[in-house]
């Protein structure tokens, strides 16, 4: 018995696996196809991927500095002759990277890197999606199917560009969450330090751990955790702001002129469209994909704890406001901090549908099917 029990995890496990790094494969496309590392030949010269390694992007682009110190680290510590080697290889190939950076024997190999660590990032973030909705007692086949829908959806709500550190920034997010329900909460430092590291805004995120922190500490405790994180992404992000105050650009972009003028224009609102996946299809920001947000949104409110629904309310009074003053009109990527929020809406969805539908999500099929 215990033998066909193990051999029933370990099979689940594969197709797990196989199923997520096809949607990692398949996001991570339609990513790359749009935007491509925004390199300086693609019109990217404020944040691209040149300046990034070198350090002289725009500020805030250049804060966001773990992908980029990653690759020019791997660059200095790796031999060159294995460098050369590989780029040898690349440019004879005729399916190279359709990049003029890919192919330049300067960046070609800290591309190839940061290249490699994005799609890593985009596998990473599915499995902790997969974790998070398993930590919060969600059915097996919603905890597998919920993450892949999202990471599938990533590319499509950058409706104008998306960068490679979106999948390393719900990565840390998702992770954050998941270690926090399930560890100590100084399993949580690393994490808080390298999703700083990421993305400066990850600082951000802290407070909507409050709740989760609630679970296990007193008022103080948790107030005391989360104050704790922020130093922590405090300690980390300063040293970088430094370096690169005298960047051009600046800390934050005020947007919110920008925001009223694209609020004004509803044929903006009703008719955008958009290349994903190779076709053109509605803007995520216009009226029936919003639609169908809200509708999802309704629909699976009901399915959330009263501690992932204080969660998700931290998260929105944060992250909104600042999407109407300092970003992008109709960039919905900027909403990260409610992606886990979504995740967990979505997966209730799910699990209601399925329930509906007879399939059996008992505790025994929890022990027995889908454990990695």
């Amino acid at each position: 018995m215990y033998v066909q029990i193990l051999n029933s995890r370990l099979y689940h496990g594969v197709c797990c696996f196989v199923l997520f790094f096809l949607a990692a494969s398949a996001s991570f496309n339609g990513f790359y196809e749009a935007c491509h590392f925004h390199e300086i030949s693609a019109g990217w010269e404020e944040g691209s991927f040149e300046r990034m390694l070198e350090g002289t992007a725009d500020r805030p682009y250049v804060y966001r500095r773990l992908l980029p110190d990653t690759a020019n680290w791997i660059g200095r510590v790796v031999p060159q002759t294995i460098q050369v080697r590989l780029y040898n290889r690349q440019v004879s190939r005729p399916d190279s990277l359709p990049s003029p950076t890919a192919n330049n024997r300067v960046y070609f190999f800290r591309y190839f890197v940061t290249y490699i660590a994005t799609f890593l990032f985009a596998l990473l973030a599915v499995y902790a999606m997969y974790l998070v909705c398993k930590g919060i007692g969600m059915s097996p086949p919603a905890a597998v199917f919920a993450p892949v829908i999202v990471i599938l959806l990533l590319p499509y709500i950058t409706s104008y560009s998306g960068f490679n550190y979106d999948y390393s920034e719900l990565a840390f997010m998702a992770l954050a969450v998941w270690v926090t329900l399930k560890f100590d909460w100084w399993w949580s430092i690393p994490i808080a330090a390298l999703g700083t590291w990421n993305k400066e805004s990850f600082l951000l995120f802290i407070p909507a751990l409050y709740p989760l922190f609630r679970r296990r500490s007193p008022r103080f405790g948790a107030l005391l955790r989360v104050a704790t994180l922020c130093s922590v992404c405090l300690v980390v992000y300063l040293p970088i702001h430094l370096r690169f105050a005298h960047n051009p650009g600046s800390t934050v972009v005020v947007q919110w002129l920008d925001q009223l003028q694209f609020f004004a224009h509803p044929r903006i609102l009703l008719f955008s469209t958009q290349q994903t996946y190779g076709l053109r299809v509605p803007k995520a920001f216009s009226a029936i994909p919003m639609c169908l947000l809200f509708w999802t949104m309704w629909r699976g409110w009901r399915h959330l704890s009263p501690m992932m629904k204080r969660h998700g309310q931290i998260a929105a009074a944060i992250n909104i406001p600042l999407y109407l003053f300092f970003c992008t009109p109709g960039e919905l990527r900027d909403l990260s901090m409610l992606y886990v929020l979504f995740l967990l809406v979505l997966a209730g969805n799910l699990k209601e549908w399925i329930g509906g539908c007879g399939v059996k999500t008992d505790a025994t099929m929890v022990d027995q099917t889908l454990v990695l």
